[in-house]
C-alpha cells in the first residue's frame, strides 16, 4: 500500500533530512580533527564520512532551493 505524502510534509521531511545531515557532518568533521594526529586510519574515514555528508547536503540543497548555489568544478 502507498501512501500519499502532501508536498507541505514532504518538504519537511527533507529539511528535517539535511538537519541531521547537518549535524553528522559536524560529528565526523570534529571526530576526523581530534583524531588527525593520534589515529591517521580513523581520521581517514572520518574524512570520507565528512565528504558524504557533504554531497548529501548539496543535493538537499539543491532539492530545497534549486539552482541557488553554483557548480563546484
Amino acid at each position: 500500500m502507498t501512501d500519499v505524502v502532501h508536498s507541505d510534509e514532504l518538504l519537511r521531511r527533507i529539511q528535517r533530512a539535511r538537519a541531521c545531515a547537518v549535524q553528522e557532518e559536524r560529528r565526523w568533521r570534529d571526530r576526523r580533527d581530534t583524531l588527525g594526529a593520534t589515529d591517521p586510519d580513523a581520521a581517514r574515514e572520518a574524512a570520507v564520512r565528512v565528504l558524504t555528508y557533504e554531497a548529501v547536503l548539496r543535493v538537499l540543497d539543491e532539492i530545497l532551493a534549486p539552482g541557488r548555489h553554483a557548480e563546484r568544478g
